[in-house]
């Protein structure tokens, strides 16, 4: 089950983060079709945020097809998303990477946009083949 982590620092309201941490359980194999979602109240008991926020999300995720709410029973995964499960060797090559970056002194802000650069240059390079 995702365990959903609420960063009021971050700008991002709190909906969209419900919505893309369950995306990234998704593309990450950590959620399949067939599992279900914790319960409204189970996240406002965990990360202490409306349960209107909660619903929200569920239904933005609803929206594009990727949950479905069963009355009486709770929202079940309809889809994943991804191919990349969270136990690849690509993830624990990314792992020491991130360790290191963190031994060398990098932030976690450092990190990100480095990350975000060799992402966007070596994705946009297939575009222009």
């Amino acid at each position: 089950m995702v365990e959903y982590r609420i960063d009021r620092r971050s700008g991002v309201a709190t909906y969209v983060q419900i919505v893309q941490q369950t995306k990234q359980a998704l593309r990450l194999g950590l959620l399949e079709p067939g599992d279900k979602l914790p319960t409204a109240r189970e996240v406002v008991e965990a990360t202490a945020i409306n349960p209107n926020t909660v619903l929200k999300a569920y239904r933005e995720l609803e929206r594009e097809g990727l949950v479905e709410a069963r009355r009486g029973l709770g929202t079940f995964v309809r889809k994943s998303l991804g191919t990349a499960p969270a136990d690849s060797p690509l993830r624990a090559e990314l792992d020491a990477w991130a360790s290191r970056a963190r031994e060398a002194g990098l932030q976690r802000d450092d990190v990100a946009a480095l990350f975000t650069a060799v992402i966007d240059e070596q994705f946009s390079k297939g575009d222009q083949e």
